[in-house]
């Protein structure tokens, strides 16, 4: 299948790799020429075979708006506009709405698997018309893990229903990390523990609370042992804002969340934490995020 792909960035770049390594064809665009296969958008829709479907990995927010807004003009009634990266659901159905109105159909699809999406798969959550789904399933079928599709995909429903899963999917991530650091913290701080590391490893296999994040978080205590390279600074990227502010919408008490959200506030603030270190190494670990470095190198 032909897919036109925008945002070469740490993502964008191993997805087209994936996609290259299941025989799709891909044509990507991005604004640095170094890495770009044609000059523009426009010429990408022309490179592009109709019926087109070009999948948009860029920025949230204005870049992604402003993408959008740019496809409506260069695209033809018949193709399909899929949205990977980490936009409000509330835009989608703006984004939908504008291209609908040239005959353009639209998804919106939460990925998740950062950097080792490339060798391990992506977990995806595609909202809007089944149609459109199933013109894109290729794709799908190549970005996702191997196994049963249902372990890595799902249609979970109308427009805006992917990016809201992937919402609520950051939240749930925000408050695992969270507790795996303040566990860190505890371990450290009890002299009968000599080794945390090992510790933490130990429980990677046969335990209740193994998980990727956890094995994640013994290879940075491995590749830094004390996180003596890195500052407790983490920043946020705005999905766990929004997944409280849902949580306030809905009248749910997502009590873990938002305390996991309030600590990276705090992590910003004077002082140290080991806690917030483990979380700012973790997120480099699964998805290549920048970390502050430590002061006392």
């Amino acid at each position: 299948m032909q897919l036109g792909l925008i945002g070469l960035g740490k993502m964008g770049a191993n997805m087209r790799s994936r996609l290259k390594k299941f025989d799709h064809e891909v044509i990507g665009y991005d604004p640095r020429p170094e890495v770009t296969d044609v000059a523009s958008l426009a010429d990408l829709a022309s490179a592009l075979e109709a019926p087109r479907v070009v999948w948009v990995m860029v920025p949230s927010g204005a870049p992604t708006r402003e993408t959008v807004e740019k496809l409506a003009e260069v695209l033809s009634q018949g193709d399909l506009v899929i949205d990977g990266g980490n936009s409000r659901y509330t835009d989608d159905a703006v984004h939908a709405e504008l291209l609908d109105s040239k005959g353009i159909g639209y998804l919106d699809c939460g990925v998740s698997g950062g950097v080792w999406g490339l060798e391990n798969g992506y977990g995806l959550m595609a909202g809007g018309a089944a149609a459109d789904v199933e013109k894109a399933m290729p794709i799908f079928d190549a970005l996702r893990p191997p196994g049963e599709r249902a372990d890595g995909f799902v249609h979970a429903g109308p427009v805006g229903a992917g990016h809201y899963a992937k919402m609520v999917h950051n939240g749930i991530e925000y408050g695992l990390m969270h507790a795996y650091g303040e566990g860190y913290e505890l371990l450290s701080a009890e002299p009968l523990i000599d080794d945390v590391e090992g510790t933490l490893r130990a429980w990677t296999h046969g335990t209740v609370i193994r998980s990727w994040l956890l094995d994640l978080l013994v290879k940075a205590l491995q590749e830094d042992p004390g996180l003596t390279e890195i500052s407790d600074y983490t920043t946020d990227s705005g999905e766990g804002r929004w997944t409280v502010e849902e949580a306030i919408r809905h009248s749910v008490p997502a009590n873990v969340i938002s305390a996991a959200l309030f600590a990276r506030f705090a992590s910003r603030q004077e002082g140290g934490s080991p806690t917030l270190k483990a979380v700012s190494a973790l997120r480099n670990q699964f998805g290549g995020h920048a970390v502050k470095p430590s002061q006392h190198q």
